[in-house]
């Protein structure tokens, strides 16, 4: 409950101030290319349920019937606009609503494709025991994953060499999981971003 108490009010707070900036990339993104403002993607929640998490559009229209759900460096459906909003992290920002729904937290295992969290086994499956969230450890680690999967095979790169640690990192986190290891991953994930933004 406090967990949960937590991950409203702060979520609450972040859009309250950043929604001049959450505006200003909803309509660079609606006039870069054709397409919805809001990419919404079906992801594996808490115990198994599906919902769809929002993030501002990235990529071109369509893009999932023209490539699998991995993107790799300098891959040709991310648009202008969405490459720097990856950059950023930007395109991330939607998922406060998320948080303020109750599908995600501000802190847990990363959501997943469905085509994935079908083939969790052993503990794995413990994984989707809490709910999801914004970041996590693997988040931290994987924060250049469009670069570390590269641009050849980038869907089976990520489910050979990727994955297993992802998973792996999801499931250190359920069995470790503390209100201080939370802190910890946020001040990590808002460093980490920060950094990224100095270097555009």
């Amino acid at each position: 409950m406090l967990k949960r108490g937590a991950d409203f009010v702060l979520s609450l707070l972040v859009l309250l101030v950043l929604w001049p900036l959450l505006l200003a990339a909803a309509v660079a993104v609606k006039l870069s290319s054709p397409g919805p403002v809001f990419y919404r993607g079906v992801r594996s929640g808490l115990n198994g349920t599906t919902f769809r998490i929002l993030k501002f559009r990235s990529m071109v229209l369509d893009a999932e019937a023209l490539g699998g759900p991995t993107t790799g460096t300098n891959d040709p459906r991310v648009t202008r606009v969405g490459a720097f909003l990856r950059k950023t992290k930007l395109d991330e920002l939607p998922q406060f609503l998320n948080v303020l729904k109750g599908d995600m937290s501000l802190v847990g295992p990363r959501p997943e494709v469905l085509e994935y969290t079908s083939q969790y086994s052993g503990e794995e499956r413990c994984i989707l025991c809490m709910r999801p969230g914004i970041t996590d450890y693997a988040s931290i680690e994987f924060a250049d994953l469009d670069d570390q999967v590269g641009s050849e095979d980038p869907d089976r790169f990520f489910r050979e060499h990727i994955l297993p640690r992802k998973n792996a990192l999801r499931v250190k986190y359920v069995k470790e999981w503390s209100l201080g290891s939370d802190l910890v991953i946020l001040w990590q994930t808002a460093w980490r971003v920060l950094k990224r933004a100095a270097h555009r």
